[in-house]
């Protein structure tokens, strides 16, 4: 949507950092590069933490994470050819929205699939993982599914909807949380998770679910419903990496689960010591990579711009787990392991 829309239409605007519960409570902190916390990998899996250092798993090498902007993730794993790709919530077209403007998104804001920016990346996938059903997350995955003819993972709500925007149904695979998969050399297992709530009377921003049946092919934005959210635990030769696609978790669903490399988002002022649970839920891994930081209005080949809750989550990462290393990458970079 063009950024000079009507003021008219601004005062109509439903302000999604509200309700995502974007707040500078989380705290502030200290941040260590990708290339620093990359070769502090021994120290990691060998220093005394929460976990013991015998359960600590060290970087299995040849694993790969790219940061797609927002929670988009490129995850590839092993060398050449043989290398598979797991995708994650990749949106590449980013139209404009104004989510992190003071006014906040339109929910009236068409819906946008850039196929040709979308082919720019040359992006080719296994699989790809849907956290939720929102557009700064699915958007782009039917076409990306056409294309590489990955297999494609979500809930009965995601896979109803990517179905009426012309998703291949052969490829898209219904998960409700629970669900363990196994391939070659890497490991996926589904979480049931939690989308955050925000706002004065906390809610979910464009909730809702498209269970039963294929719905009329979405519009806008807010015909992009929440759909139920998921998290996604990936295991790489014991290296166990654990992606949040929104400021919330589900507690029971995370009991046994271990991380050595967690990607958590800002925010979450509505849930009750957010940082610090989640973090010790999961064994105070070696490397927290922050994910759904940036102004997604933003151009992708251009430097990521804080929408303002990274230096609140670096400081909670700090202070509830200080062994943990800050890890943040920029558009487009990428941490080897």
């Amino acid at each position: 949507m063009n950024k000079g829309r009507t003021e008219s239409k601004r005062s109509n605007f439903m302000t999604r950092r509200g309700l995502l519960g974007a707040s500078a409570a989380v705290g502030a902190g200290v941040a260590a590069t990708a290339a620093t916390a990359a070769t502090a990998a021994s120290a990691a899996s060998a220093g005394p933490s929460a976990r013991a250092s015998a359960d600590r798993s060290a970087p299995p090498g040849g694993l790969r994470l790219r940061w797609l902007g927002n929670n988009g993730w490129e995850i590839r794993i092993g060398a050449g050819d043989s290398a598979a790709t797991v995708l994650i919530d990749p949106w590449l077209t980013r139209f404009w929205t104004g989510t992190y403007s003071e006014a906040g998104a339109a929910p009236e804001t068409p819906i946008e699939v850039d196929t040709a920016v979308i082919d720019g990346y040359g992006l080719r996938a296994d699989q790809i993982l849907v956290t939720h059903g929102h557009y700064d997350h699915m958007t782009d995955v039917p076409h990306l599914a056409k294309t590489t003819g990955a297999t494609v993972f979500g809930t009965e709500s995601h896979v109803n909807t990517m179905r009426a925007m012309g998703a291949p149904e052969r490829q898209l695979s219904v998960v409700a949380g629970g669900e363990r998969l196994q391939y070659k050399g890497y490991s996926v297992q589904v979480v049931r998770s939690l989308h955050s709530m925000g706002g004065e009377h906390p809610r979910v921003a464009f909730a809702g679910t498209r269970p039963g049946q294929v719905p009329k092919a979405p519009e806008t934005i807010a015909d992009l419903v929440e759909g139920g959210s998921l998290s996604y635990l990936i295991s790489v030769n014991g290296f166990d990496i654990v992606n949040f696609g929104s400021s919330n978790f589900s507690e029971h669903d995370l009991e046994g689960i271990r991380a050595d490399l967690v990607m958590i988002q800002p925010g979450g002022a509505n849930v009750p010591g957010y940082v610090p649970r989640l973090l010790e839920l999961l064994g105070h891994p070696a490397y927290v990579v922050p994910t759904h930081w940036d102004d997604f209005d933003e151009p992708l080949d251009r430097p990521a711009v804080d929408w303002g809750g990274l230096d609140a989550l670096r400081d909670a990462v700090r202070r509830a787990s200080p062994k943990s290393r800050f890890v943040k990458l920029d558009h487009l970079e990428t941490l080897s392991l």
